[in-house]
């Protein structure tokens, strides 16, 4: 917003406000191609944290199009942020097994254990100190308070999640605002759409959920994932 002064033909611009990039630290953001988590990203980064992102993808059941849409988003990003570094990581073989081994409505919050691991790993090895999604409570089967929970349990780091207590219509407000929104809503599937089971669970107990996870090789699924990754520089 443009407003004029008064005095010596000068105008105020309406700025977003908050605080300088970098000084409250730095987050890593679970960046897919929806609408969600450029958003969240956009509201940390005006409290002050540099922002970095990672994103999961199951090329080639999902297109190379996909990724290039969640580098996009990226580029819009850092137009606030500033150089947003983006890891990105194929996860195909994690869900694969978690398909063939678990049971079907535990699909969805067991792969999402797995992407926080792997996003805490990033980030330690990256000095940064939280993870930051776009996650909305109630919104969809892995965003309940219980599954929030069981999700939580896998890491140790701090999860940001300042999406939390709004509803669509407020983050697509936001998304449109920053012109992430035409980009998001491009019709390109990402991971988590990959396996999703039809009835999902939506109060999921830990205890079952790390009995599931006993049948898998975490680690080595983990370290696999991990060798495979590709870092972008995106600004």
């Amino acid at each position: 917003m443009r407003k004029y002064c008064g005095y010596e033909g000068q105008y105020r611009i309406k700025g977003y406000g908050g605080l300088p990039i970098g000084t409250n630290g730095k987050g890593l953001l679970l960046l897919s191609g929806g609408i969600d988590s450029p958003v969240a990203g956009f509201l940390m980064a005006k409290r002050g944290v540099e922002i970095s992102a990672i994103h999961f993808h199951s090329y080639p059941f999902t297109s190379e199009r996909a990724e290039e849409k969640v580098k996009t988003l990226a580029k819009i990003l850092s137009l606030y942020t500033g150089k947003i570094n983006m890891y990105s990581v194929n996860i195909l073989d994690i869900q694969k097994q978690i398909n063939q081994k678990c049971p079907e409505d535990q699909i969805t919050i067991l792969s999402r254990r797995f992407m926080m691991r792997i996003a805490e790993r990033v980030a330690m090895d990256n000095e940064i100190d939280a993870l930051i999604t776009g996650e909305s409570l109630g919104q969809v089967a892995s965003q309940t308070i219980k599954s929030l929970y069981v999700t939580n349990s896998s890491v140790n780091i701090p999860i940001f999640r300042p999406l939390i207590g709004l509803d669509k219509v407020q983050i697509i407000e936001i998304a449109k605002d920053i012109e992430t929104y035409e980009t998001s809503i491009l019709p390109y599937d990402d991971c988590c759409t990959l396996f999703l089971p039809k009835h999902p669970v939506t109060k999921p107990k830990l205890e079952d959920i790390e009995k599931s996870e006993s049948n898998l090789d975490v680690e080595g699924l983990i370290s696999h994932a991990l060798e495979t990754m590709k870092v972008y520089e995106i600004q």
